[in-house]
């Protein structure tokens, strides 16, 4: 059984489709805990489904590398990250750039969804830039976090066509739709050993 730590910054849609994925006794992960960086409202997901949460906010660290440490020390509290059974610690929404000494503990087990067919439109700003550049096509990824910024290996993706004239807001709606079964899917995938990541996370 495959241990997942899920870090959020928001309303955990990505971390809802997981947990009602784990009521499933086929499925082949399970939640050991839930992080965040601010309050954020999706912890109260895990709370109702029992999970362990924690809050590690940047400001009451120094510097992000000791954040990125507190964050670490949390996780692996939680039994993931360390030992020989590491788990795979999920970013589901967390909106900040982890830290690089936070990526060396945990990659190649550290994945992220980002609403783009990477390489194309990394960054923040991603569906709002497809539509900027005229994109056709664009859709979600979830990959390997690496120490750059959307650089890490693609793990698995989805794709969706853009509409005349659709907003930025529809247009990441739909994205959102396929990102959350994509997740899930990926993740069954890590832990049934379909998918196998990448050494050091190249």
């Amino acid at each position: 059984m495959l241990k997942l730590a899920v870090l959020i910054s928001g309303g955990g849609s990505n971390l809802q489709a997981l947990l009602r994925a784990a009521e499933d006794p086929d499925y082949p992960a399970r939640i050991a805990c839930v992080g965040s960086d601010t309050d954020a409202p999706g912890l109260a997901h895990a709370e109702a489904a029992g999970i362990p949460t924690f809050i590690v906010r940047p400001r009451d660290s120094d510097s992000r590398e000791e954040w990125g440490q507190v964050l670490a020390a949390a996780i692996q509290e939680h039994g993931v990250g360390s030992g020989p059974d590491p788990g795979l610690v999920v970013s589901a929404g967390l909106m900040r750039i982890l830290p690089a000494g936070f990526v060396r503990e945990f990659s190649p087990n550290l994945i992220n969804t980002h609403p783009a067919l990477l390489p194309d439109f990394p960054g923040a700003h991603a569906v709002r830039d497809a539509l900027a550049a005229g994109a056709t096509e664009t859709g979600v990824t979830v990959h390997v976090i690496d120490e750059g910024v959307d650089t890490g290996p693609v793990l698995r993706q989805a794709s969706v066509t853009v509409r005349h004239g659709e907003s930025e807001s529809e247009l990441h709606e739909r994205i959102k739709e396929l990102e959350r079964p994509l997740l899930v899917q990926t993740v069954r995938e890590i832990a049934e050993g379909g998918l196998v990541l990448p050494p050091n996370g190249g």
